[in-house]
């Protein structure tokens, strides 16, 4: 998707990234999962099916840094 965004605080234009999630040595794309998170005993958070979640890719103004996020499939690591 080659679309140019736009900052809605400044009017600057924005650059795609994502929010790296860091965890025991590992780098993720963040995501995002409908409904509230439940705890889990060993985890922190129980997390739901990977098919029912989906993935987090953030626009940020190249000027003020406002963030703008998105939750889309095609924001998937490739």
């Amino acid at each position: 998707m080659a679309t140019t965004h736009q900052c809605p605080k400044c009017k600057s234009g924005m650059e795609q990234g994502f929010v790296i999630d860091n965890t025991h040595g590992a780098n993720w794309v963040s995501h995002w999962a409908a409904g509230a998170p439940l705890k889990s005993l060993l985890a922190g958070t129980k997390l739901p099916p990977k098919k029912e979640r989906v993935p987090i890719g953030t626009y940020r103004c190249s000027s003020c840094g406002y963030l703008e996020q998105y939750a889309r499939q095609e924001f998937a690591a490739k």
